[in-house]
């Protein structure tokens, strides 16, 4: 059984050193890598252990090897309970206590590495820096006076029991293009892989409320959502909110719009598109 010990201290990126330590890990040929936990080392040889095809464990206090067979030992659940395990899979990464590390190397006989960390040009480079809504097809504009919100309703059996993705698209994309607003969208409609298709324009980055965004334009506009708590959080500096759902007693209805139109989008917002142009 090959032990091979590197001691790593000193202070490497993330993207330098995982490369660095998968190299050295597969050129050693060791069965068995030994590391000091430091915060060097923990904050990049798991990764360096999965690009090397090793099993690492971390926090190791103790390491035996008898028979041939090695085997370490920690502390777990809050150091209530010491535990003694061994793996099959090789190469097997060992990250030690830091303090320990060199007695458990001399305990095991372990072989000492030669580690170089990698060029700097590993490092990823920034090109560039566009903004989000300054692009000429974005449907993200923190400027725009105005915000439309679009729900899961659009993707429901219309009147007729038929899905209507690409005319609620195009009707959509309509109404953006001619007004000049910004698109918001619920959380239920981004996360629906069967619009996908449909609403390619759309993605978690117009999510309004919840876990998504708070937008600052003057007015909004929603269209087929059901004005949960959540999505009207994210409404809280919107000066004017008004609604379109066919529910009258939709949450937007419970006083949390300024205006509800009782009515069907796909109607309204076609009529809205042909007056504006």
């Amino acid at each position: 059984m090959k032990i091979v010990a590197f001691k790593i201290e000193g202070n490497g990126t993330f993207a330098q050193d995982v490369p660095a330590f998968a190299e050295a890990i597969k050129s050693s040929g060791a069965d068995i890598v030994l590391l000091p936990g430091n915060s060097r080392v923990k904050r990049s040889a798991a990764a360096a252990a999965m690009r090397a095809g090793a099993e690492i464990d971390t926090n190791v206090v103790d390491v035996e090897v008898a028979d041939g067979k090695a085997v370490a030992r920690r502390w777990v659940y809050r150091q209530r309970i010491f535990t003694t395990f061994s793996r099959a899979a090789r190469p097997w990464v060992i990250v030690t206590d830091p303090s320990l590390f060199g007695e458990i190397c001399a305990k095991v006989g372990a072989e000492s590495g030669q580690f170089s960390a990698a060029d700097a040009a590993t490092r990823t480079k920034i090109n560039g820096v566009e903004n989000a809504g300054t692009g000429g097809e974005s449907t993200i504009k923190p400027d725009a006076k105005l915000l439309f919100v679009a729900g899961a309703g659009w993707t429901k059996k219309q009147a007729d029991g038929a899905l209507h993705f690409e005319e609620a698209a195009s009707t959509i994309t309509g109404f953006l293009g001619k007004s000049g607003a910004s698109l918001g969208s619920s959380k239920s409609l981004v996360d629906m892989p069967e619009a996908a298709a449909a609403f390619t324009f759309m993605s978690h980055m117009n999510q309004v409320g919840q876990t998504g965004a708070t937008p600052r334009h003057q007015k909004g506009l929603s269209t087929c959502c059901h004005g949960e708590e959540p999505h009207v959080v994210g409404w809280r500096f919107v000066n004017e909110r008004r609604a379109v759902n066919l529910d009258a007693n939709c949450g937007w209805a419970q006083g949390k719009a300024d205006v509800v139109y009782v009515a069907d989008a796909f109607a309204v917002m076609k009529k809205v598109n042909e007056l504006l142009g």
